[in-house]
């Protein structure tokens, strides 16, 4: 209540200067609503009124601060026209123009009722008319809007400058940021107005006097200038040299640049950044170059201020640190680079694009939300998908190309073991077994080699990366373990010609997953990974063990999946990252709160049982009827083969080829094939799985996922323990370690990470497994099929490194980070198969050695920890020997388990 009255007193000023007579009255109280109050400033002359209200009340005879005015004027004699309407739901953004439509529809003589703004509602009709758009902010108010990339730093650089304009002048500083709803490397953009008059735009900037892109990618996938005033500034950050910008630059954005008359300048950032250390961050140099240019600080005083922000930034985090964004700073003021507007740019002509066939609403939605224009879909758009589903696979159109490197194939070298498939968080790197037929039909310059082993006799061997869905981790190069490296990170320009390529190899070339055991490491990798090209951070330490999942169960899998990291990265609108294969399978994935996943991954399973055993007693019947003895063989077998995963499926196809058969014309039988022809989709076994983060499975919904094992039922749970809540800031969670800094444990946390796998195990009866596939790739492959096939309750939890652990050597390290934490004791590997009790045998089994490298050494690898050294030096080196103890007990209290003490 309330957002946009700053907005609409902007917007009355604009109108009652042109002589309109309009106002606006804003409540601050809402309860006790008070008559005597409003009618205090209420003026008398009103003759009508609308009323906003930022809430929908289904069955409601209209929104609450409409019935309220509604009542006040109930006695009146002279009652004024009172309409309602609501606007911003579903967090639109509402500005002067969308407003304006407001006293638009109070000067008819008839004011709609009921009506909703901002959107284009041609379903219902209830949208008002949008006029020609209108400018009403302060005209000394300067307005600068940055295009960014996750994890660049340009969001905080721009808070930074906000506080340091605030803190340090007389000026006001206002800052709005919207971001894309993936993780570290999704669009940021940042609207950011200063000004010596109070800023009383509350909605984002539509005419900008500075605009800024930080990622060269984003030049031919979004309108960046849309909105530059004439006259204004653009910034691009790219290699490119003054000459290849008239090569690489889309038409479009030429004809805006010299159309607008702007002043454009270019600084190469990306390589600045990396020449000083600070790899992608480059966040201080554009700042600085932002200072310079935007001429709301003198830059000497800029830079003296931004030097200061960095030391308040980065202080705990190292001199080191502190040096290099300094140097950032005076680099970043210093590389600006002004390009003189060839005159010809005012009427280039876009080079004409081979047509492309794509699906109806990856042309028609998901392309128009990707290009950040989704708030002009109308509500038409949507019919048909009121349930909120989307189709499958949409993250396969996305083609970000947001990678600086991506890895370059050196065939030569390659010794076939596929382990950089099997680690890649995004499964942008696949290996493929081409028959003589497919290499025959092969684009030019698709390298492979002979396959090696035996049952791959006649075959090609290649390894395809897809360069534009690629985030450039580097993971894949750094686990290779060729002697000369197999994979060499390369500038991702060069690698252009792979694009072809990989639409060859996974359009054209069949996934031959059935010649290796495919729960076996390398086997793994020829089946097609049913998630792909997520919202993930670059080399995230969570995805790469749900993606190899889906290669081996993804074609009968069910997800619930715990709101979180993997909420964001699986599905973040309007990408779907879950596919199917060629015969229209895939997983089928939905999201729930924190507090109630497992329950609802439970009611998943129960409903799945009660859909399967209907089916049992359908055919049970079918085979007491009059049908042919075929399809009761087959129906036999498929009751028979109820529980087996690949026996199930193979008798699913089956009993299908036996109902076709059936033509009796017994009005029950009829029923009964139409009911199991409608579950088809349930003969074949479900694999289910429930999925979250530590923050749920610890702390939040621990409550519900301790029922739920203990309910006993089949499920699957896997946690992704990344130690502390990811999505949400980086709190601490009860799995949190010791000494580890986080949000709510600024000075190192104090007691010990719960032990979560031990009070699982503790029932007896739940298959239990703890895994780093970093350290031990045939530990999580063994651990996953036990799990799987275990028919009761199984749960692995997952040592997933996240970017928030501040991993010093970067994110293209977590695999090895996970090896290092195995080695130093950090993580301990160990499964409960509670199927061994029946053999005789200890269900416990120790899967990780002694640790044999140094405990402390290993937490100086991640800020995390060292950052408690420079900020609480005597507490870090306390909580650092407790936390050595604590991990020294856990792994001790394993070996007295594993020796069945």
């Amino acid at each position: 209540m309330g957002s946009v009255t700053e907005s609409l007193e902007e917007l009355v000023d604009y109108l009652n200067a042109q002589g309109k007579k309009v106002g606006v009255l804003k409540i601050h109280l809402y309860r006790p609503f008070s008559a005597k109050y409003f009618f205090d400033v209420f003026p008398a002359s009103v003759k009508k009124i609308a009323v906003l209200d930022r809430s929908k009340e289904p069955g409601s005879l209209g929104e609450a601060l409409y019935e309220e005015i509604r009542t006040l004027f109930y006695d009146a004699e002279n009652r004024p026209v009172i309409v309602g309407g609501r606007y911003g739901l579903g967090s639109k953004d509402v500005t002067p123009t969308v407003l304006k439509a407001v006293y638009d529809n109070l000067e008819l003589d008839q004011p709609k009722n009921g009506f909703t703004i901002g959107i284009v509602d041609d379903v219902t009709g209830l949208s008002l008319p949008i006029g020609e758009d209108i400018v009403t902010e302060n005209e000394s108010a300067i307005r600068c809007k940055f295009w960014g990339l996750g994890s660049d730093g340009t969001v905080g650089a721009n808070k930074s400058a906000i506080k340091i304009i605030g803190d340090k002048t007389d000026m006001y500083a206002q800052g709005y940021f919207s971001y894309d709803s993936k993780k570290s490397g999704g669009i940021t953009v940042s609207h950011l107005r200063f000004g010596k008059e109070k800023i009383r735009s509350t909605y984002l900037i539509n005419e900008a006097d500075y605009i800024a892109c930080h990622n060269q990618s984003y030049v031919d996938k979004y309108d960046l200038l849309k909105g530059l005033k004439k006259g204004g500034r653009f910034v691009l950050n790219t290699h490119w040299t003054t000459e290849e910008l008239d090569a690489h630059l889309p038409a479009s954005l030429k004809r805006d640049i010299a159309n607008k008359n702007a002043e454009f300048y270019t600084v190469n950032a990306t390589d600045l950044a990396e020449e000083i250390g600070l790899g992608n961050r480059i966040n201080m140099i554009m700042q600085a170059a932002f200072f310079k240019l935007a001429d709301v600080l003198p830059i000497e005083k800029a830079v003296e201020y931004l030097k200061e922000a960095v030391v308040k930034s980065y202080g705990s985090k190292g001199e080191k640190i502190i040096s290099m964004n300094n140097a950032a700073i005076d680099k970043g003021i210093n590389a600006l680079l002004k390009i003189d507007v060839p005159a010809a740019w005012a009427t280039a002509t876009d080079v004409a694009q081979e047509e492309t066939t794509v699906p109806d609403f990856i042309k028609n939605v998901a392309f128009v939300m990707n290009a950040q224009n989704g708030d002009s879909l109308p509500v038409s758009a949507f019919e048909g998908r009121e349930d909120g589903t989307f189709p499958m696979g949409i993250s396969a159109y996305e083609k970000r190309g947001i990678a600086v490197n991506v890895p370059e194939w050196q065939v030569e070298n390659c010794i076939q073991c596929n382990q950089c498939s099997f680690v890649c968080p995004h499964s942008v790197i696949r290996p493929f077994l081409l028959d003589e037929n497919e290499v025959a039909h092969a684009p030019e310059g698709f390298t492979t080699k002979k396959a090696v082993g035996k049952q791959f006799e006649g075959l090609e061997y290649k390894i395809q990366i897809s360069p534009l869905d690629c985030t450039g981790c580097g993971n894949c190069a750094d686990i290779c373990p060729s002697k000369e490296k197999s994979l060499i990170m390369k500038p991702l320009e060069g690698q252009m010609a792979e694009v072809a390529n990989w639409d060859y190899a996974h359009n054209e070339v069949t996934y031959k997953s059935d010649l290796m055991d495919v729960n076996t490491l390398k086997g793994s990798q020829f089946a097609q990974p049913l998630f792909e090209f997520s919202g993930a951070c670059a080399g995230c330490g969570e995805t790469p063990y749900l993606k190899v999942i889906t290669q081996l169960y993804g074609d009968r899998m069910m997800i619930a999946n715990a709101t979180g990291c993997s909420s964001i990265w699986g599905g973040s609108a309007p990408a779907t990252v879950f596919t199917q294969n060629a015969e229209g399978n895939g997983p089928a994935w939905a999201n729930s709160l924190f507090e109630d996943n497992a329950e609802y991954g439970y009611g998943m399973t129960m409903g799945i049982k009660q859909i399967r055993n209907s089916l049992e007693m359908n055919l049970n019947t079918l085979i007491g009827s009059d049908v042919p003895s075929e399809a009761k063989a087959a129906f036999q077998a498929w009751i028979e083969a109820k529980e087996d995963a690949k026996a199930s499926k193979d008798a699913a196809k089956a009993v299908k080829d036996a109902l076709a058969t059936i033509t009796s014309e017994d009005a029950a039988t009829k029923k009964i094939v139409s009911d199991v022809l409608s579950k088809k989709d349930y003969l074949a076994k479900k694999s289910m799985w429930i999925v979250g983060g530590d923050g749920w499975a610890y702390d939040i919904g621990y409550g519900g996922l301790d029922h739920v094992l203990a309910a006993g039922e089949n499920v699957n749970v896997l946690v992704f323990d990344t130690e502390v809540y990811s999505n949400t800031g980086g709190q601490a969670s009860k799995s949190t370690p010791t000494a580890a800094v986080a949000k709510f444990a600024a000075s190192g946390k104090e007691v010990k990470k719960k032990d979560l796998g031990m009070i699982a195990a503790t029932y007896g009866y739940v298959y239990v497994a703890q895994v780093a596939m970093g350290s031990n790739k045939n530990q999580f492959m063994k651990a996953l099929t036990e799990a799987e096939a275990y028919d009761g309750p199984s749960l692995i939890i997952a040592y997933s490194p996240c970017i928030a652990h501040g991993i010093k050597n970067g994110m293209g390290k977590t695999q090895l980070r996970e090896q290092e934490a195995v080695d130093a004791g950090y993580w301990h590997l160990w499964r409960y198969n509670p199927e061994l009790v029946k053999e005789g045998k200890n269900p416990f089994t120790l899967d990780s050695k002694e640790p044999s490298a140094d405990f402390q050494e290993f937490l100086l690898g991640e800020v995390r920890y060292t950052s408690l050294q420079k900020t609480f030096p005597d507490q870090a080196e306390r909580l650092f020997v407790k936390a050595e103890k604590d991990a020294k007990e856990r792994y001790d209290s394993y070996i007295r388990m594993a020796r069945n003490d």
